[in-house]
């Protein structure tokens, strides 16, 4: 089942975000080459494609696990949750009806 997994980020923590970045894409990637991944991104805090120093309020994952609990062990061992970027995280079931 697809499960949507939403990060919210701690304040001021840009400099976190970016040092965790490649360890963070790292488990995406592998999600991504076991056909699990539907999207995954950040959310901007300014509306701009590079938001510099403004930074981002968080990042939003839709992928494949095999459970509620899976989603939420992913999202707890995520490299942005253990280096303190995101203050919390979500898991909830997704369902897909666009694209098909």
């Amino acid at each position: 089942m697809l499960y949507l997994i939403t990060g919210v980020d701690a304040p001021g923590s840009l400099e976190n975000r970016l040092a965790a970045r490649p360890a963070h894409l790292e488990r995406l990637d592998q999600l991504q080459q076991a056909g699990r991944l539907v999207l995954a991104g950040p959310c901007p805090m300014i509306d701009s494609p590079d938001p510099g120093p403004a930074g981002f309020s968080g990042s939003v994952i839709v992928a494949e696990f095999e459970s509620l609990a899976a989603a939420q062990e992913w999202a707890a061992a995520d490299p942005y949750t253990t280096a303190g970027v995101f203050a919390s995280t979500s898991a909830k079931p997704f369902l897909r009806v666009f694209p098909r």
